[in-house]
């Protein structure tokens, strides 16, 4: 029985992207902004806090803590990462950059893991492509292995994906297994080891990452589609026996992803309902828009053209499986304090969802997405050079004073390597979008190469020549470094209030020695959070203390840490 298919693709179609081209975008958007920064605020430098206290052996590692401080979202398994390859490394090395080490191999596990997803989901026997009367329709692994290069390239377009997927946070640990778990639902009718581990490991890894009951969600909807999916292109010979051993597969590692977050005590009640107002309305719409751009109006274009497939008698792994992974992440986004961190788990299933539009796209509107595309990118992208030109020159004179207003007291430096790698990907730049104005219609991903191509060279831009004023505007070093005059290269001074980025900031950029404020402590200076109007904090007892100089952020004046001198 034939299913109504909207893919009507030939072999010529599925052409392959060059791996050298896919593999060199990928590991430059991995690569860029996890070397020669700083922690940024504030939850970047949080966590390296918590990863810090784990590998110097002054938190449990069941439960992180910093100086008495827990983790506003329960997790353990980011920091777990960050505080081994602290262990692991050789001393010199800087332990902030040691860090990310890790994360960046996450970031590149959920590339591959949507890679594969895709693929998958695109050899679906109702996902095929329909066949001709007289052959040279595209064959199905040429076509699924096109489906996937889409599917990764609509990924790394994501705006939302660069900043967030570059942190050392759980968010991106939440990324990175909730891709794998993604990929192990979408491949379990293909093959054995590989989606079962996926698929645990997924869970699991959510579990330990603060997000237990999201994964218990997503499993829910893998049942239902690994169930009702009778159509699900398995070749042994007893597929329900194949499909029911699964399925108690799948039951048995949520068990065991559920047992190990119950016992960490990782079950959390985090749903906080938003008020129904137009303000916040406004805000998700916008930050639905802009964070997931341009997957969502291609995934909103499958869904149409796919209809068929959605709301039929029968249910097909390759809509279904993405749409509820999508629409579960959506739907919980406004639910949480970190809306953002929330919608970044939707991304592989909206780049999923993105790439099934590809066969179905018309020509006009794949000449819209390539001139939007085109001029947004070349302007950001040009915008960028000016602001950096202007930064080391003063001309223009306008965006230099712009800096200098933002950014006080920032002074511009000049490095080769990172001038020579943003030529290096403005030439790329223009390479492609030589190309892509080209004769190159036949390729079925072509429409998805200049907003993976543009995203990765604005984030490559803004890593390279604007890391310096970034770093100076995102990071603690300046401020903490304000107080080594007074209190001593060597000297010491009690934590008093002070918070969890506040701490992990003074412990890994300055060499103060931190003491805890109990009563016995000499030291001659305690650090303090303000308190209303950046006064001294009520809780500060004024008469053994007595405020000496207020700490400020040279970018953020209303970021501050008072420093009090001993009576």
């Amino acid at each position: 029985m034939k299913h109504p298919n909207p893919a009507i693709v030939a072999q010529a179609a599925v052409r392959r992207l060059p791996r050298w081209a896919l593999l060199l975008l990928c590991l430059s958007y991995v690569c860029a902004g996890f070397f020669g920064r700083d922690a940024w605020r504030s939850t970047d430098i949080t966590a390296l806090g918590f990863m810090g206290a784990l590998a110097n052996g002054t938190s449990s590692w069941w439960a992180p803590s910093l100086a008495g401080w827990s983790p506003e979202h329960p997790a353990v398994l980011p920091y777990w990462l960050g505080a081994w390859a602290i262990q692991l490394a050789p001393a010199a090395w800087p332990a902030d950059l040691v860090a990310r080490i890790p994360f960046g191999f996450l970031l590149g596990m959920a590339m591959l893991a949507s890679w594969y997803g895709t693929y998958y989901l695109a050899r679906n026997p109702a996902a095929q492509p329909v066949a001709f009367a007289f052959g040279g329709e595209a064959k199905p692994t040429d076509y699924a292995r096109a489906m996937a290069d889409g599917g990764v390239l609509a990924f790394i377009a994501c705006l939302g994906l660069a900043q967030l997927s570059h942190e050392t946070t759980p968010a991106l640990t939440q990324l990175g297994f909730s891709a794998l778990l993604f990929y192990g639902i979408a491949a379990l009718p293909y093959r054995t080891v590989g989606p079962h581990l996926a698929t645990f490991m997924g869970l699991l890894g959510l579990a330990l990452s603060g997000a237990p009951t999201m994964a218990m969600l997503y499993l829910v909807g893998g049942l239902l589609v690994h169930w009702l999916d009778l159509d699900n292109g398995r070749t042994s010979d007893n597929p329900r026996s194949a499909r029911n051993k699964d399925l108690c597969a799948l039951l048995a590692y949520a068990l065991l992803a559920g047992a190990a977050a119950y016992a960490l005590d990782l079950w959390r009640w985090k749903v906080e309902i938003p008020p129904f107002t137009w303000q916040t309305v406004d805000g998700f719409a916008q930050l639905l828009i802009w964070f997931t751009w341009p997957a969502w109006p291609l995934a909103l274009w499958t869904l149409w053209r796919w209809r068929s497939q959605i709301w039929g008698k029968r249910l097909y792994r390759h809509v279904a499986w993405p749409l509820w992974f999508a629409a579960l992440t959506v739907v919980a986004t406004p639910l949480g304090s970190n809306s953002d961190r929330t919608l970044l788990l939707a991304l592989p299933a909206l780049a999923a969802l993105a790439a099934f539009a590809l066969p179905t796209l018309k020509r006009q509107v794949a000449a819209l997405i390539d001139w939007f595309t085109l001029l947004f990118f070349s302007g950001c992208g040009f915008i960028i050079w000016v602001v950096w030109i202007a930064m080391q020159t003063g001309v223009p004179s306008q965006p230099a004073a712009n800096v200098t207003r933002l950014a006080p007291g920032f002074e511009a430096s000049f490095s080769p390597l990172a001038f020579g790698i943003a030529i290096l990907a403005t030439w790329a730049w223009a390479w492609l979008v030589k190309w892509r104005v080209g004769r190159h219609r036949a390729a079925i991903w072509k429409s998805l190469v200049l907003p993976a191509g543009g995203a990765a060279l604005c984030w490559l831009l803004l890593m390279t020549l604007w890391m310096p004023l970034l770093n100076y505007a995102q990071s603690y070093r300046n401020l903490v470094q304000q107080a080594l005059p007074l209190v001593g290269t060597h000297g010491c001074a009690e934590t008093g209030s002070l918070q969890t980025e506040h701490l992990s900031a003074f412990q890994w950029y300055s060499s103060v020695r931190l003491v805890a404020a109990n009563g016995e402590s000499q030291c001659e200076w305690q650090l303090s959070e303000p308190g209303a109007d950046l006064e001294v904090s009520p809780s500060v007892d004024t008469t053994r203390w007595t405020p000496h100089t207020l700490l400020r952020h040279p970018v953020d004046p209303k970021v501050a840490v008072w420093l009090l001198r001993r009576r």
